[in-house]
Order: C-alpha cells, then structure tokens, then sequence
C-alpha cells in the first residue's frame, strides 16, 4: 500500500474526528427558555407565505418606497448603535396580482457583491449637508451586510429585511435613502 494514501486517509479521519467531537460539544448547550433559538440568514417571510393566518403584524411606516414591477419597501425603523453602525429594517412587498422577481439592479453593481446573489447591496444614504454618500457595510468575504437570497415575490406576499450602514455623524438629523428601481426617501435620523 502506498504509503501516501495511509497519510491522507489518517488526515482525513483525524478532521471527521475533530468536526464530530466539536458538533458533539456544541449540542448538549440547551437554548434558554427565553431566547428562541437561532434562524437561518435567509430572507424571513411573513405569516401569509408561510401558509399561516395572513394576518400582517402592524408596522411603523418611516417611509414606504414604490419600485419597479409593483414592489414595495416600507421602512419601519432606524437603530444607531454604539459601534458606529445605522441598521435599517423594514417590510418588502408585492401587493400586485401575480408574483415578481426582484430586480438584479437592488443588488448594486459592485463585482464582491453581486457574485452573493439578488440583495440590497446597492442600497445608500445620501447625507446632503455633510456632503457624504454612506454604503451598505460588506464582511471580510465581501458579502453586504444586508438581506440576501432575494428572488421571487409571489403576488401579496412579503419579505423582511435589513441593512447595515456606517453611522453619520451625530449632528446629522436626516439623510436620502436610495435603493436602484425604487424612488428615494427622505428620513429622519435620532
């Protein structure tokens, strides 16, 4: 037998071993009673596209956005937090008769980004005073930091979602939010 086969064959039991071991650990934590447990980072849909009763929970309307093929994105709030980041959620929307993809253009047309699939990378705020355009934050991998895996909307179904951004200046009080195929939006910062 050769001998670099029995090496590669020792390795490769030896990082199953190590995965086993690790996942083996890594399950007997309980989730708290009061937390739920961890949800994938795909697109969160609501109630009516899960099959359940298509009752929407209410939302606060910071701004409601009208794009391209009927869509919509209600804005629903604004989080500055310590680090320095402004993250924004809201509600996209079909309210139309039949289903719609969401266009290719959301997703920016930075090479790092869209090569992570349909998302909100090519989201921006727009500070006028400060004279400053502000970006949706990317990871180390170049992924947005912001909803992925968009794809078809069917007809009165929505998504949740969200993206991150640097935090203007704290004397900065309002800025444009601007999303490609959607009209702007002017909101208010805290």
């Amino acid at each position: 037998m050769n001998v670099r086969y029995v090496r590669r064959g020792l390795a490769s039991f030896a990082v199953a071993s190590a995965v086993l071991l690790v996942v083996g650990c890594a399950t007997e934590e309980k989730p708290k009673a009061d937390k739920p447990a961890a949800t994938s980072a795909s697109p969160q849909k609501t109630r009516a596209s899960q099959g359940q009763p298509s009752a929407e929970e209410p939302m606060e309307k910071l701004a409601v956005l009208k794009g391209r093929k009927g869509l919509e994105l209600v804005i629903s709030s604004l989080e500055r937090d310590g680090g320095g980041f402004l993250t924004i959620k809201g509600r996209l929307s079909n309210p139309g008769e039949s289903g719609t993809s969401v266009p290719a253009q959301v997703s920016g047309d930075e090479t790092e980004v869209m090569k992570h699939g349909t998302s909100l990378g090519g989201a921006t705020l727009v500070d006028s005073v400060g004279k400053k355009r502000y970006y949706v934050l990317r990871d180390t991998d170049g992924r947005p930091l912001t909803t992925t895996g968009l794809g078809i909307v069917s007809a009165g179904d929505s998504v949740d979602v969200f993206m991150q951004f640097p935090a203007p200046p704290a004397n900065t009080t309002e800025v444009s939010f601007q999303l490609p195929t959607f009209e702007p939006a002017t909101l208010k910062l805290s």
